[in-house]
């Protein structure tokens, strides 16, 4: 399963409807290969209506195919589900039949939570550890969390696991920056303050990031006190 985040533009199936093929490459009934709205080979100048037909108007199945689909294809949140979901209304238009309410699809992403599809503390979980892994810290991983539409309770919940890899992150930005004990030692003040501000940017505590700028250069600094 793909993270939404990273490829909701251009990773839906070819089962998906004209409007959801947003960014892929697909055959016209002429068979020119088209690729993100622009038409490649001969008849690249036709009137894109006549191209593409009409999209109709989202009814409460179709809404909740389109969200089935969309689940079974990405990693997401609750909070990203229902940001789609009202996108694709907004698009599309809304037919529900006569007298029939409006789809809220917080709703049906809450109905996909509770079938299991959607885990926002299991996508909050993979998505802390993999930016801890790329050097990144607890602040940038809140943003991260914030952005996905992670709620506070599994947020908290996942908070001790990010505290416990604090140090891990930071050594693992200070490895790829060169830093502190990755560094030459040869650094004067200028530097150890643009290389304490790169840290701090990447969203470590101030006290760990001035412990790792301030540390000599080691053979093995995982074993150093950063505590």
């Amino acid at each position: 399963m793909t993270d939404d985040s990273h490829s909701e533009s251009n990773a839906f199936p070819s089962s998906l409807d004209a409007g959801d093929q947003e960014n892929g490459a697909f055959d016209d009934s002429s068979g020119t290969k088209r690729r993100g709205g622009k038409s490649w080979g001969k008849g690249g100048g036709k009137d894109r209506a006549r191209e593409r037909p009409a999209l109709k108007p989202l009814d409460a199945a179709a809404l909740e195919q389109m969200a089935l689909r969309y689940v079974e294809r990405f990693a997401t949140t609750r909070g990203r589900l229902t940001d789609y979901l009202m996108r694709k209304i907004r698009e599309r238009g809304w037919d529900g039949g006569t007298g029939a309410a409006l789809a809220e699809p917080g709703e049906l992403a809450q109905r996909m939570a509770d079938l299991g599809y959607v885990d926002d503390r299991a996508f909050a979980e993979q998505r802390a550890a993999a930016m801890q892994r790329r050097g990144l810290g607890a602040r940038r991983v809140a943003g991260a969390f914030r952005e996905a539409g992670i709620d506070e309770g599994d947020a908290q919940s996942v908070a001790p696991a990010i505290a416990d890899r604090a140090v891990e992150s930071a050594l693992a930005f200070a490895r790829r920056k060169r830093i502190g004990p990755y560094g030459t030692g040869d650094g004067d003040r200028k530097l150890h303050e643009k290389q304490l501000a790169a840290m701090l940017r990447a969203g470590h505590r101030f006290d760990l990031a001035r412990k790792i700028v301030a540390a000599p250069p080691s053979d093995s600094p995982e074993s150093m006190d950063f505590d």
